[in-house]
């Protein structure tokens, strides 16, 4: 990650500062049960100083250019246990473009198949549970969710596929 500012000129010619974070895009994942139950997880988020539920996500800073999709089925296993059999693209969204380019790449994880998750060290209270669409509406109306890129991705799978 890297924070910097840059002196820019506005449309109408005055100057100012923007401050940006670069980071690598991650991946998220919606592992969607045979049952219509979603997995989430549940982790402390030190920023935020709380726990929240959330989909299942990460990147691998590590590796950078790794394949989304390699990326999402490592984060899906990793921190939940589960494997996927299809992993399906559901879109690209950016989830805070006025401080930073990074966004995420969404899938649609199904087949799902349990196994160990192994998780990294800040992720060793990591929690995780099937729920139901209608739970999770009311764990964001709650605040259980307050993750932006957890609801939005609820948004794109709720555009129908065209005709």
């Amino acid at each position: 990650m890297s924070v910097h500012e840059d002196a820019v000129r506005f449309p109408d010619g005055t100057e100012g500062i923007y401050g940006v974070i670069d980071k690598e895009d991650f991946a998220l994942i919606v592992p969607r049960h045979d049952d219509g139950r979603f997995q989430l997880v549940q982790q402390f988020r030190y920023p935020v100083g709380g726990r929240y539920w959330e989909f299942p996500q990460g990147a691998w800073e590590t590796r950078p250019g790794t394949e989304p999709v390699e990326v999402a089925m490592g984060e899906l296993t990793e921190e939940t246990g589960l494997r996927a059999a299809s992993m399906t693209r559901l879109g690209y969204l950016y989830g805070a473009y006025g401080f930073s380019a990074q966004g995420f790449h969404a899938f649609l994880a199904s087949g799902l198949e349990a196994g160990q998750a192994s998780r990294d060290r800040e992720e060793q209270d990591m929690l995780t549970a099937a729920f139901s669409l209608e739970q999770i509406h009311q764990m964001i109306r709650s605040g259980e969710i307050r993750d932006a890129a957890s609801i939005a991705v609820l948004g794109l799978l709720a555009i129908p596929e065209p005709q």
